[in-house]
C-alpha cells in the first residue's frame, strides 16, 4: 500500500547551529517546507548525503530564533509483516560480511556483558536457534517490561532498561538487540513511522538478521504490524538519531502523521 506521511518539528535556538538530521524516508518521494515556504533558503546550506548504514541525511544550519520544518512523503509501505517462524540462524562464519557490525556490542546494546548473556539464554529457553529465539525475546520484552515515558534518558544503555523494567519504544528496541547479539544473531535498530501508531510519534523497533534476511520484530506491539516507513537503521540509537545538533538548540514539538494514500 502507499502511505501519504510526514512530520513537522518547531525549533529554537539561541544561535546559529549546524544539524545533522534524519526525517526523510529511506524510500519514496518528500517535500520540505520550512517557515511555511518551499523548501529551504540558501542561508540554511542545505545538503543530503548518505551514511555508512546506507540511510539519508539532512545537513544544514538553522539561523538564531524559531524554524518550522515540515517533511511531506509518499511511500510504499507492506501492509502485513512478513514473519518466517521457521527462520534459522546462520553461524557466524556463514554471515554475509555486511551484517558482521551488528554482532558487535555498541554503545547502548552491551551485548559482550555476561549477564545479557545468561538473560537471553534463559528468555530463549528451548527456542529453535533463530526467529524462534528472537520471537521469545520480543514476546518477553513486551510481556516484562513497562512502556512508560521518563523512565530512561538519553544515556540509558539496554542493562539499565532491563534493571529498571520500564522504557520506551528505543529502550525496547536496545534490549531486543543486546540480547539477539549475545546469542550471536546480528541484529540492528529501525527508526520511523508505524501507520496507525497510537499515540503517533517517532517509532523505534529492531530487526535480526535469520535465514538469511532482515526480519521485523517490535517490542511495543502484540502483534506483527505492517504499514512501516523506515527512515534509517544503525547500530543503535546514536547511529539514528532524528536530530544532532552541533549547538544548543530546543525541540519545541514534534508532529507525525500517515495515511492511506488513496490515489494509489
Amino acid at each position: 500500500m502507499h502511505v501519504r506521511a510526514g512530520c513537522e518539528l518547531a525549533i529554537e535556538t539561541d544561535a546559529a547551529c549546524p544539524v545533522v538530521a534524519m526525517l526523510r524516508p529511506r524510500a519514496g518521494r518528500a517535500r520540505w517546507r520550512v517557515n511555511d515556504r518551499a523548501g529551504f533558503a540558501p542561508a540554511h546550506a542545505f545538503g543530503e548525503y548518505v551514511d555508512g548504514f546506507g540511510n539519508r541525511c539532512q545537513r544544514f544550519t538553522l539561523p538564531g530564533g524559531l524554524t518550522r520544518i515540515r517533511l511531506d512523503a509518499r511511500v510504499r509501505t507492506e501492509p502485513r509483516l512478513a514473519v518466517a517462524p521457521d527462520a534459522p540462524a546462520i553461524d557466524p562464519a556463514a554471515l554475509p560480511a555486511q551484517t558482521l557490525q551488528f554482532l558487535l556490542p555498541s554503545r547502548y546494546c552491551p551485548s559482550d556483558r555476561a549477564a545479557m548473556l545468561e538473560r537471553a539464554q534463559a528468555i530463549a529457553g528451548d527456542a529453535a536457534p533463530g526467529y524462534a529465539q528472537v520471537e521469545a525475546i520480543r514476546r518477553w520484552i513486551h510481556s516484562h517490561l513497562a512502556y512508560r515515558y521518563g523512565a530512561s534518558d538519553g544515556g540509558t544503555d539496554a542493562q539499565d532498561t532491563l534493571a529498571h523494567g520500564a522504557g520506551v519504544c528505543r529502550d525496547f528496541a536496545h534490549v531486543g538487540v543486546t540480547l539477539c547479539r549475545a546469542l550471536d544473531i546480528p541484529a540492528r535498530v529501525v527508526v520511523g513511522w508505524l501507520h496507525e501508531l497510537k499515540p503517533m510519534d517517532m517509532h523505534a523497533w529492531f530487526e535480526a538478521y535469520v535465514g538469511g534476511a532482515w526480519h521485523t520484530f517490535d517490542a511495543t506491539q502484540d502483534r506483527p504490524r505492517g504499514g512501516r516507513v523506515v527512515i534509517a537503521h544503525g547500530r543503535d540509537a546514536a547511529d539514528v538519531a532524528f536530530l544532532t545538533s552541533y549547538g544548543p538548540l530546543r525541540t519545541l514539538s514534534i508532529q507525525v502523521w500517515t495515511e492511506i494514500d488513496g490515489a494509489a
